[in-house]
């Protein structure tokens, strides 16, 4: 997955074209097959403006002060400005969510996820887990046993979490996580009875 900024004039296949050729391939290397490998530029189709103009509202704090410290590993950014349609801050919700019920439901001690998103592709491009040899079962059991019971679209994390109500002013102190506060859904482990069947 590839987002590049362009002029406005930029014909899109082509430049897909010169990425696979100049970036890809170069990068990727004998990893790369033509016909075996998803690969999205620019998930919305264009990408003319970017940087700050591109990016509403005002800056915060960088996500790792308001999430784990140095714990978790993380991106950029911060969640600051953001409303729940960005995966940013939807994306990172759920992930908690999600981990502390895999916690919750005895399949591991410890749970640290990863959920990848392009742009424009409603279905993730990648959930990952890392539970540091503390798993009860196959990782890949885990992975099955969410795929089966969630679905990590950002419209049905916004739904399924209840994102869209004015709680976010109690999150611009003491961090987003681990705080027992009935708004924070994110914090709640009553789905971990269907991890376990």
């Amino acid at each position: 997955m590839i987002a590049t900024q362009h002029d406005e004039e930029t014909n899109r296949e082509i430049l897909k074209k010169e990425l696979v050729q100049n970036v890809i391939i170069p990068v990727c290397g004998k990893y790369y097959e033509e016909n075996e490998t998803k690969i999205y530029v620019n998930g919305t189709g264009q990408f003319i403006i970017g940087g700050p103009v591109a990016d509403a509202g005002c800056t915060g704090r960088k996500i790792i002060v308001d999430t784990y410290g140095g714990v978790g590993r993380h991106g950029g950014g911060a969640f600051s400005g953001k409303d729940p349609s960005k995966v940013d801050r939807s994306g990172a919700y759920f992930g908690r969510y999600v981990a502390k019920n895999i916690v919750a439901a005895n399949l591991a001690e410890v749970c640290e996820i990863q959920i990848s998103y392009c742009i424009g592709v409603a279905k993730p491009v990648s959930i990952n887990l890392q539970t540091f040899g503390t798993e009860k079962i196959p990782l890949e059991q885990i992975k099955q046993i969410l795929i089966k019971n969630l679905n990590f679209k950002p419209q049905n994390i916004i739904n399924h979490l209840n994102l869209k109500r004015p709680i976010y002013q109690k999150t611009a102190c003491y961090g987003h996580f681990g705080r027992l506060d009935p708004d924070f859904t994110w914090e709640n482990t009553g789905i971990s009875n269907r991890f376990r069947e």
